[in-house]
């Protein structure tokens, strides 16, 4: 934990002590993407440090869904564009006091007036390279991000080696959104040799297979389960 470390060819990922969360930094054509940078400030201002050095401009930031803890950043990022899918920038601006809150309660010296401060993205995606997988599983307007030209999938939350799939039940049919997120992943699986999740190890090769089939087989066989605890390995 602290440094950034490269997964694949302009993709650098800094694991927090919270949860195991992963901050994410990729290249673009104008300068680095932030995805999902936290948690606490602490860890904040060292991937601050750690982005400095790289010598690459942050020019965007990126959400990939709308819980507080993917909704938060630092002035030291910079004051550029922060965004995230158009449906998830708007549950992100009406539940902002409720993310601000979770932040002060969960996470220590956490700049509360920069949480889910993001804008839709747009339809071309922006800055942010790759392809947009939107879907509803986890929570609405959930966002992967594909870089099938380096290889990697950034999976947002889920296929996750220490959270089991996590289910937003003030939506419709979760279990069956889970299981259509889980198809268009595992479309696109093939293109990628990494997957970066939301929490947890970097999966790398056949691994990437492996976190597929377990999060179908848990939502398969505990469609009614809710819960935090870690999967067991």
């Amino acid at each position: 934990m602290g440094e950034l470390n490269q997964v694949g060819d302009g993709v650098w990922v800094r694991q927090s002590e919270w949860v195991w969360a992963n901050s994410i930094a990729v290249r673009g054509e104008e300068g680095l993407i932030l995805i999902d940078p936290g948690i606490h400030g602490s860890e904040l201002q060292q991937l601050a440090d750690a982005v400095d050095r790289l010598g690459i401009p942050v020019v965007a930031g990126f959400s990939t869904h709308p819980h507080w803890d993917h909704l938060l950043w630092h002035s030291r990022f910079g004051d550029v564009p922060r965004y995230a899918t158009p449906t998830a920038a708007h549950v992100a601006s009406q539940a902002r006091e409720r993310a601000q809150e979770m932040a002060a309660e969960s996470a220590s010296g956490v700049p509360l007036d920069l949480v889910a401060l993001v804008t839709p993205l747009p339809t071309d995606g922006g800055p942010v390279p790759g392809e947009i997988i939107e879907h509803r599983a986890h929570a609405v307007g959930h966002a992967a991000v594909l870089l099938a030209d380096r290889g990697v999938l950034l999976a947002g939350d889920m296929l996750s080696d220490v959270l089991i799939p996590l289910f937003d039940f003030r939506q419709d049919d979760q279990v069956g959104a889970y299981a259509a997120a889980l198809a268009r992943l595992g479309e696109v699986a093939g293109q990628v040799d990494v997957v970066v999740p939301g929490h947890g190890a970097v999966a790398e090769g056949p691994e990437v297979a492996a976190r597929l089939a377990a999060d179908h087989a848990y939502i398969e066989g505990a469609p009614a389960r809710r819960g935090t605890r870690r999967r067991a390995s």
